[in-house]
């Protein structure tokens, strides 16, 4: 049976941290719980330790906290959450059933947001397939150690780390999506506009695909 390592970057996550450890703890307690805070300046690594996780210092960004996460962790499988998204009642035995072929290397759920405007519920429906185009980290990418350590783990990036070691695992296999939805918070939606913010990520990743430097980009992200 497959060991999971749950690794989760945050960086002033104070508002979010506590509820999603404790999410993944009430689904399984067994399960390895790793935050890597990215030099956070409110109590995120105090209420991510009471909540249940270890918690690793990291270089600040998305790259460098999840491969700081995973070098510290035990198990076969590593699941990498957003600290904002939560997993679905029945997420570890999907995976347990999924991950029992030795064929299937990596994978990703359905998205879902935590609010019921039609057009965020049809981008999140959009992104249901595996491509370029709709595979990112708030789908919780879920990959064996073997895999990502052939990768070479996350490029030390702030951002499209996940787009880009989905691209590279794509070199290697199917990239399977679990029939499951996680929830994923629209807070940058709701505070920017919904429809400003969908065309605003779309042309990033428009930049990343024409070889924009992932750190200029981040910076137009912030």
């Amino acid at each position: 049976m497959p060991a999971f390592s749950v690794i989760i970057p945050a960086l002033n996550e104070a508002d979010h941290i506590g509820a999603c450890v404790q999410s993944v703890i009430r689904l399984d307690p067994d399960l390895e719980v790793i935050v890597a805070d990215g030099g956070s300046t409110d109590n995120t690594p105090a209420l991510a330790r009471a909540a249940g996780a270890q918690v690793v210092a990291a270089p600040r960004g998305r790259g460098p906290q999840l491969n700081t996460g995973a070098s510290v962790a035990t198990g076969d499988i590593f699941v990498f959450l957003h600290a904002d998204t939560r997993l679905p009642a029945h997420a570890f035995r999907l995976l347990r059933y999924l991950f029992a072929d030795p064929q299937v290397q990596v994978a990703k759920f359905r998205l879902s947001f935590d609010d019921p405007d039609w057009l965020l519920a049809l981008a999140a429906r959009l992104m249901w397939f595996d491509s370029l185009l709709t595979s990112y980290g708030d789908q919780c990418m879920v990959i064996r150690r073997t895999l990502f350590e052939r990768l070479g783990g996350f490029p030390d990036w702030p951002l499209f780390e996940d787009v880009e070691l989905f691209r590279r695992a794509r070199a290697y296999t199917r990239v399977h999506v679990v029939p499951a939805e996680v929830v994923t918070s629209a807070r940058r939606f709701r505070a920017n506009g919904i429809l400003r913010q969908l065309l605003r990520d779309f042309w990033l990743w428009l930049q990343y695909l024409i070889g924009v430097s992932p750190h200029q980009i981040a910076r137009q992200y912030r």
